[in-house]
């Protein structure tokens, strides 16, 4: 099927929507939009050339006859989880739901459990999968034989995020809704633990059951890992990647550092990144694969992401 041929609803009417709608524009792909208000629906249709429409997803599903082979869901963090289970509910069978995909383990559980019944296919958009960066350090772990260790930091800007005007549940839930980023690269490239040791320490007004995070363990491939995380301090997102022959660093995330076995240089590798500097990094590659339906091992599942929430609730102290 042609992509001028593919039927794609995209949910919600925000920047990140925005920019799933200039992807597939690019793509020759013109989507239907919906959105909650429809003064905010009429905009987005101006700003980004398709048809977006307001009064809500519930509404429009009731309204509406046109069959869905895709849909993109791009609302607020509090919407994600419901609004995957209405297009769910309603057949369609190949669904992007940004990350988390849901505010708790129940809600996550409620749309991986539907996605079963129905045979349908749910993703979870966590696009640092998908940097050119990260696909470059992939090919330089296959050459050198896999991850020996891996270590990474998810040390969010507390003073920032304080002065958001976000919902408080939002905000008491930062961890799951934003550090999973970093936590899913680093098992993603160095595999998912098989044991680990979390503590947990302080906390902050917005986020009273901890700020200050350590843990280590091991992965089910035998690579030993460690990671730590400090909200009330100075910090930044970051994963590093040892193997036999390089110890790559992701620090920004967006570009590959990479030192040498006998070097203490480290040098940034030239990557092709043309798509990531056009669009925003990741967002490109990673509806290319759902639109495509690849089978490349990167797209992350509602299932995938239902194991690893037992993952983060242990690192939470949960």
């Amino acid at each position: 099927m042609s992509n001028n041929m593919k039927n794609v609803l995209v949910v919600g009417t925000g920047e990140i929507a925005g920019e799933y709608c200039k992807i597939l524009r690019s793509m020759g792909i013109f989507p239907d939009v919906v959105g909650r208000n429809q003064d905010k629906a009429k905009e987005f249709s101006e700003k980004y050339g398709v048809n977006a429409v307001g009064g809500g997803l519930d509404a429009y599903l009731s309204k509406n006859e046109k069959c869905y082979e895709y849909a993109i869901v791009a609302t607020d963090v509090l919407s994600l989880g419901q609004n995957t289970y209405a297009l769910l509910s309603c057949g369609v069978p190949n669904i992007l739901v940004e990350k988390p995909a849901g505010m708790d383990k129940a809600e996550i559980e409620a749309v991986s459990n539907l996605a079963d019944k129905n045979g349908a296919k749910v993703y979870v958009a966590y696009n640092r999968r998908f940097y050119a960066s990260t696909n470059q350090a992939l090919k330089i772990i296959k050459a050198d034989g896999g991850v020996k260790s891996f270590s990474f930091e998810f040390t969010e800007w507390a003073h920032v995020i304080t002065k958001l005007e976000a919902d408080d549940k939002v905000k008491n839930n930062w961890f799951l809704a934003n550090s999973t980023h970093v936590v899913d690269l680093a098992f993603f490239l160095g595999g998912e633990p098989k044991n680990m040791a979390n503590f947990v320490a302080g906390g902050l007004e917005w986020h009273k059951n901890g700020c200050i995070y350590a843990g280590a363990g091991t992965t089910f491939y035998g690579a030993l890992f460690s990671y730590q995380a400090n909200w009330a301090s100075p910090g930044r997102w970051s994963v590093e990647i040892l193997t036999k022959s390089h110890r790559l660093y992701f620090k920004p995330m967006e570009r590959l550092g990479v030192q040498n076995l006998g070097s203490l240089e480290v040098n940034f590798v030239e990557i092709d990144d043309e798509i990531d500097l056009k669009f925003k990094p990741g967002f490109y590659k990673e509806v290319e694969s759902f639109i495509n339906k690849s089978d490349d091992g990167k797209k992350k599942t509602i299932q995938d992401q239902l194991r690893y929430m037992q993952y983060f609730d242990d690192i939470e102290g949960k």
